[in-house]
């Protein structure tokens, strides 16, 4: 009978303890979500910010080496329309299609930063 009692308590232990573990994981993996969404946030951030200094208030045309350092900044975000939106916005050949792939370009980056 005191084997049986204590074989159904080490169980019980055993599937809290169990359940514990499952819920820390649970916890551990939304704040590594939460850590990768706040880095991708910033990388969107950081390359917006460039994008208008660099591009939207330039008074001429952009110098090669900004162009490269957003080209790299894109690229570091990750995020596949993000850097199809910016190919877009690089490939136009007129100021009408700049400005349509701006607007674009700024609507996609919005749009992919989380909360």
């Amino acid at each position: 009978m005191i084997k049986k009692i204590s074989a159904t308590l080490a169980f019980i232990i055993i599937v809290l303890l169990s359940l514990e573990l499952w819920i820390y994981h649970q916890k551990v993996l939304i704040k590594e979500d939460t850590i990768m969404a706040f880095q991708r946030n910033e990388k969107i951030l950081n390359f917006t910010r460039m994008f208008i200094d660099k591009v939207l208030r330039a008074e001429g045309e952009v110098p090669f080496e900004d162009r490269l350092l957003l080209e790299n900044a894109v690229r570091d975000i990750g995020n596949q329309e993000i850097l199809t939106q910016w190919q877009e916005f690089t490939d136009v050949e007129t100021e009408a299609q700049a400005q349509a792939e701006v607007k674009d370009l700024l609507e996609v980056l919005i749009k992919r930063i989380q909360f």
